[in-house]
């Protein structure tokens, strides 16, 4: 099993969204502490990097990474599709 942390941004986002798609992540959240690989999640691995990957949920994507010495799964950014990728 897998432990989840979540940065202070992803923390304020989750604050702001509703409830349906607080239950949506939830959901998915826990499927992904069991196994952070699941083929049934819309997950996909960023290209550069070695253990970053992008949670679709919707029009919001989630973007975290695997730290498999620590069994975690950190997240790190979430937004809508548009301003999930742009620096």
């Amino acid at each position: 099993m897998y432990k989840v942390e979540y940065s202070h941004k992803v923390e304020k986002f989750l604050d702001k969204q509703s409830d349906r798609l607080i239950k949506r992540f939830e959901k998915s959240r826990k499927k992904l502490q069991s196994n952070p690989y699941r083929k049934e999640l819309d997950i996909k691995k960023l290209k550069g990097f070695k253990n970053d990957y992008r949670l679709r949920i919707g029009k919001y994507r989630f973007l975290y990474t695997i730290i498999e010495d620590r069994n975690l799964i950190y997240f790190y950014h979430a937004n809508s599709r548009g301003d999930t990728y742009k620096k």
